[in-house]
C-alpha cells in the first residue's frame, strides 16, 4: 500500500479555512432570520449558502491538499465542481433549517442526517475525483465513524446556529462556536481520509490524462473560497453597520419623536385646546408659584355675560372665534409675567403682581372695556363682563381659595348690573351666620348716612332730554364697601325690616323729587321698585299716600315698579292693591316686561301705565333678528294698549338706535348715565331742566303781542 503524509501547514490552513466557514455559515444564519421581506432573507439564504458551501468544500480540498502521496496527484474538473455544488446545496438547506421560527428535535436529527450525508457526499466525490486505478479501497470502520462524525458535526452546526441566530453582540460566542464546528467538521475529514487505502501499484489517472494541476487546484481553492466569504462576511458587516446606524437613527427619530409627542401631550394636559391659555390645573399651579414668593398679588375671576346667547344665535364656530379674540386681548393687555387662564366655558382667571386698590380698580377696568367690543365670525359683537376680585393674603392663603372668593366676588358683580367688577368681601360667602351678622349692621344702618339712594337717568326717545330717574338703594358699609342692592333685599325680605326699608326708600325719593321739582324740573319723575313682600302687604296704599302727602308730592310725579313674579304670588289680591294705588294718580310700571310666565294673561288686568322691556332683549338687538322682532312687538302691544314703553340695559350707539327706530318712549342704560348720588345726578343733568325752561320763556315771549 501507498503511505501518505501531510503537509502541516496546509492542515493548519485547513482547520482555519474550516472555522471561518463555521464562522460564516453563523452570520448568514442571524441574517437569513433578521432579514424582511422575504425576497431579502431569499437572497442572504442563497448567498450565505454559496459562502458556507464553498468554505466547506475549500476546507476539504486544502485538506486533500495537505496529503502527500509518493505518486503524481490530479483531480477531475467536473467530480471537483459536482463535490462544490453538494457542499452548496447542503450547506443552503442547512440555512433555510435554523431560519425556521421553530425547530423541534425530529426535524433537527432529519436536518442533521441529511446533512451529514451531503458533507460526506461532498467529501467522498471529491475523492473519487483523483480518478485512483485501482480505486480507493475505504476501511469499513473508518468510513462508518466518518458519516457518524459528520452527521454529529451536522447536529451541532445546526443546533448552535439556531440558538445564536437571534443573539444580539454575539461576537464572542459566535467565535467560540464556530471553533467547535470548525474542529467538527474536520475531525470528519481527517477521518475520511484515514478510511482511505491506497493500493502499492496504484496511479492517479487524473494527473496523467489531462486533471486539474495539484498547485493550480490550490491556488484556485483559496482564492475563490477566501474571496468568496470576504466578500459575504464584508457586505454583512456593512450591512449590519449601515443597520445597526438605521436602527440607531430610527432610535433617535423615535426618541426625539417620542419626546415631541410627550411634550405636546404635557403641554395639552395642560392648556385650552381652543385658546391655548392655561387650564384650570395649571392655572392653579401658577398661582402656587406666585404664592411661594411671598409677595401680594391679586387674583381676578371674568364670567362673559350671556354668552350662551351668542352661541345659540351665530352658532358655536363665532363662540369659540370670539373667545380666541378675548383671550388674545387679555394676552396683550397684561404684562407677560401675569397669568392669564381659562377656568372652562366663558370663565377666564387673571392672576396679577398689582396689589394698591386704585391700581387693582383701574386694571378691572381696562379688562373689562376690553371685552365688551370683539369682532369674531366677521361680526361686531357686544359682550360685558362680570368680574371678581381676590387678594393675597387678605382672601386666602392657596390657589384654590383665591380662586373660589374670585368667583364669589364676581357672582355678586354679575348680580349688581353686570359689566362691573367687584372686590370679595367676607359677607359675600352665603351662610346663616353671616346673613344675620349683615341683617344687624343693615338695622344699625338705618337712619345714618351708610344708606341712600342712587338715581340712575331715563329720557325721552324723541328729545333726548332727561324724563326721570329710578331710584336704586345703596348701602355703603364700614367694612365691606357697598353691598349690592340684590343681596339687601334678599336679606330685608326674610324679615321684618323689610318694610321700614320699603318705606324709607320711597319717602326717601319722593322727598328728592319734590326737591328736584322745586328747582324747576317739573316734568321730571321718580320711580321706585317694589319687594314682592311691599306687593302683598295691605299697608301699601297708605304708605304710598303718606308719603307723597309728607313731601307734597304730586302722584303723577312717582312711578311704582313691579315684576310680574311678585304679582303671581298672590295675584288677585295684588291687583286690587295696585289698582287702589293708581286710582291716587301714580303710574305703574311693569318691569323686565316679556320674560315672565303670563304677560299677556294679566298685562289687560294690571292698571299700568307703562311697560319696562327687559335687558336682554335690548343687548341682543345689533346681533339677533329675533330680537328685534320682540321688541318690535312689545313697543306695538304697549302702544295699542296706550302704555307708555322704557327701553332699559341700552350700553351702546347701536341698540339705542334700535329702540328709537323701533318705537320705544322712554330710554334707560349705562349709555345714557350710570346711577349717581342725587347731588351727582342734578349736576349732571339738571341742565335739561333749565335749557327747557329758558326755550319755555322764549315761546312765551314770542307768542306775546308787542
Amino acid at each position: 500500500m501507498l503511505v501518505g503524509s501531510y503537509n502541516p501547514l496546509f492542515v493548519v490552513l485547513s482547520i482555519l479555512v474550516a472555522i471561518l466557514a463555521s464562522f460564516t455559515a453563523l452570520d448568514m444564519a442571524s441574517r437569513v432570520s433578521a432579514s424582511q421581506p422575504r425576497r431579502i432573507a431569499a437572497r442572504w439564504l442563497l448567498a450565505g449558502g454559496v459562502a458556507m458551501g464553498a468554505g466547506i468544500w475549500s476546507m476539504h480540498f486544502v485538506g486533500m491538499l495537505a496529503f502527500r502521496l509518493p505518486i503524481p496527484l490530479g483531480y477531475d474538473l467536473w467530480l471537483t465542481l459536482e463535490s462544490l455544488l453538494v457542499a452548496v446545496a447542503a450547506s443552503i438547506f442547512a440555512l433555510w433549517l435554523v431560519s425556521r421560527p421553530t425547530l423541534p428535535h425530529l426535524r433537527l436529527a432529519l436536518g442533521a442526517l441529511l446533512m451529514g450525508l451531503g458533507i460526506a457526499w461532498m467529501h467522498y466525490v471529491g475523492m473519487s475525483a483523483l480518478k485512483m486505478s485501482p480505486e480507493i479501497d475505504y476501511d469499513p470502520i473508518w468510513f462508518a465513524l466518518s458519516i457518524i462524525i459528520a452527521v454529529g458535526a451536522s447536529w451541532s452546526a445546526l443546533y448552535i446556529a439556531f440558538r445564536l441566530r437571534t443573539v444580539e453582540h454575539a461576537l464572542p460566542p459566535r467565535l467560540i462556536a464556530a471553533m467547535v464546528m470548525g474542529l467538527a467538521i474536520v475531525g470528519m475529514h481527517y477521518t475520511g481520509m484515514a478510511a482511505a487505502r491506497f493500493p502499492a501499484n496504484a496511479v492517479c489517472t487524473a494527473a496523467i490524462g489531462g486533471g486539474v494541476p495539484t498547485e493550480w487546484l490550490a491556488a484556485c481553492v483559496v482564492l475563490l473560497t477566501v474571496g468568496v466569504m470576504a466578500v459575504v462576511l464584508t457586505i454583512s458587516l456593512f450591512e449590519q453597520r449601515m443597520q445597526a446606524r438605521l436602527l440607531h437613527l430610527r432610535n433617535s427619530m423615535l426618541s426625539a419623536s417620542l419626546d415631541d409627542a410627550r411634550k405636546e401631550l404635557f403641554h395639552a394636559s395642560q392648556h385650552d385646546s381652543l385658546t391655548r391659555l392655561p387650564n384650570r390645573q395649571l392655572s392653579h399651579e401658577r398661582i402656587e408659584q406666585m404664592l411661594q414668593d411671598g409677595q401680594a398679588f391679586t387674583v381676578m375671576s371674568i364670567d362673559l355675560d350671556g354668552f350662551r346667547h351668542i352661541n345659540g344665535t351665530f352658532g358655536s364656530q363665532t363662540g369659540d372665534a370670539a373667545l380666541v379674540e378675548i383671550s388674545e386681548r387679555l394676552r396683550q393687555l397684561l404684562p407677560a409675567e401675569d397669568l392669564v387662564g381659562r377656568l372652562g366655558g366663558d370663565q377666564f382667571v387673571i392672576a396679577t403682581t398689582l396689589a394698591q386698590p386704585e391700581d387693582v380698580d383701574a386694571q378691572a377696568e381696562r379688562i373689562i372695556l376690553a371685552v365688551n367690543s370683539v369682532r369674531a365670525g366677521g361680526r361686531d359683537l357686544r359682550i360685558t363682563a362680570s368680574l371678581g376680585i381676590a387678594q393675597y393674603p387678605q382672601h386666602g392663603n392657596n390657589a384654590a381659595q383665591l380662586i373660589a372668593m374670585a368667583e364669589t366676588a364676581m357672582a355678586y358683580s354679575k348680580q349688581s348690573g353686570r359689566n362691573s367688577h367687584a372686590l370679595f368681601a367676607d359677607w359675600m360667602n352665603d351662610n346663616v351666620e353671616q346673613d344675620r351678622r349683615l341683617l344687624e349692621d343693615l338695622r344699625k344702618a338705618m337712619g345714618s348716612a351708610q344708606l341712600s339712594l342712587h338715581y340712575q337717568p331715563r329720557v325721552h326717545a324723541d328729545s333726548g332730554r332727561i324724563s326721570g330717574a329710578e331710584a336704586l338703594i345703596r348701602w355703603r358699609h364700614p367694612e365691606h364697601g357697598y353691598i349690592p342692592a340684590e343681596r339687601i333685599i334678599r336679606l330685608t325680605e326674610q324679615s321684618e325690616l323689610m318694610d321700614a326699608i320699603g318705606n324709607w326708600v320711597l319717602d326717601e325719593a319722593c322727598r328728592q323729587m319734590r326737591s328736584w321739582q322745586d328747582a324747576g324740573n317739573s316734568e321730571w319723575r321718580v320711580s321706585v321698585n317694589l319687594s314682592g313682600r311691599q306687593l302683598g302687604s295691605p299697608k301699601l296704599l297708605e304708605d304710598v299716600r303718606t308719603a307723597l302727602d309728607r313731601n307734597e308730592l304730586e302722584p303723577s310725579r312717582l312711578i311704582l315698579e313691579i315684576s310680574e313674579t311678585a304679582v303671581m304670588r298672590d295675584a288677585e289680591n295684588t291687583i286690587a292693591v295696585l289698582r287702589s294705588v293708581a286710582g291716587l294718580g301714580v303710574g305703574i310700571s311693569i318691569d323686565d316686561f316679556g320674560t315672565g310666565v303670563s304677560s299677556l294673561l294679566h298685562l289687560k288686568r294690571l292698571p299700568a301705565t307703562e311697560i319696562k322691556i327687559g335687558r336682554a332683549f335690548v343687548l341682543a338687538l345689533e346681533d339677533s333678528d329675533e330680537d328685534v322682532v320682540i321688541v318690535s312687538a312689545i313697543v306695538a302691544l304697549g302702544h295699542a294698549l296706550n302704555l307708555q314703553v322704557v327701553a332699559k340695559g341700552i350700553e351702546t350707539q347701536g341698540q339705542r338706535s334700535y329702540v328709537e327706530r323701533l318705537g320705544c318712549d322712554h330710554l334707560q342704560g349705562y349709555l345714557l348715565g350710570r346711577a349717581v348720588s342725587a347731588e351727582n345726578f342734578m349736576r349732571l343733568h339738571g341742565g335739561d331742566a333749565q335749557h327747557a325752561a329758558m326755550e319755555a320763556r322764549l315761546a312765551s315771549f314770542q307768542a306775546s303781542p308787542e
